[in-house]
Order: structure tokens, then C-alpha cells, then sequence
């Protein structure tokens, strides 16, 4: 139980992750002034475009599907459950759901604010 003025800092997965069938879905669960984590939502053939960030660190845990991960233009790696990646600022990032179920990852990036930089 959340005493009355405590910040949250137990998250439940059943009740973040949600998927969206048109596009894959980004569930932001919480936000501070440096850090920003989300739990991305994917059906199979959705993606996350490939991008960078300026100054930023995004980790991305892989909780469940498989998936193929985009390090840099024309190069790509199959994900699974259980895998850890890392982009530095600057480095490309991107993943598609190429498995048969849904696939979910949690998403750690820092220093906020956080820019977009398509690839």
C-alpha cells in the first residue's frame, strides 16, 4: 500500500504494458527530471524506428518474444528474452518484432530532456 505522499517506486507489468494493434506502443511508466522509463509493446512485425539520441543512454531489456535489433545502417541481430542493449549517444537503435508472439522490452534512457534523431 502507498503511504499518502510517497513517490510510486513499485511497478506492476500487468497493469503497464499494453499493446496497440495499428503501431507499437511506447508506455512511458515514469519520469524525473534525469531518467525516463517506458515498457515498449510490440505485436509481431511492428517496430521501433531506428534513431539516435544527441546526449542520452537508452537501455532496452528484452522480457519476453524475440526480435531483430538494428546497431547501424544495414547490420542486424536477433534479440531475445533475457538480452541487454545499450546505445551511447549517438549510436543507432531500432528493433522489429520478426517472432510469431508479442514482444515487450524495458527502456531506461539518460539524461533527459530526450531528442529524437531518425536514421
Amino acid at each position: 500500500m502507498e503511504e499518502a505522499g510517497m513517490i510510486q517506486r513499485l511497478f506492476k507489468m500487468s497493469e503497464i504494458a499494453q499493446f496497440d494493434h495499428k503501431q507499437g506502443k511506447k508506455n512511458l511508466f515514469y519520469e524525473t527530471d534525469q531518467t525516463a522509463g517506458a515498457v515498449w509493446c510490440l505485436e509481431p512485425g511492428q517496430e521501433i524506428p531506428t534513431h539516435a539520441h544527441a546526449k542520452a543512454d537508452d537501455l532496452w531489456i528484452c522480457i519476453q518474444g524475440t526480435g531483430t535489433f538494428y546497431p547501424a545502417q544495414g547490420e542486424e541481430i536477433e534479440i531475445t528474452v533475457g538480452d541487454l542493449i545499450l546505445s551511447r549517444p549517438g549510436e543507432q537503435h531500432g528493433m522489429k518484432n520478426t517472432g510469431q508472439e508479442r514482444f515487450i522490452c524495458v527502456g531506461v534512457a539518460t539524461p533527459l530532456p530526450l531528442d529524437f534523431i531518425p536514421k
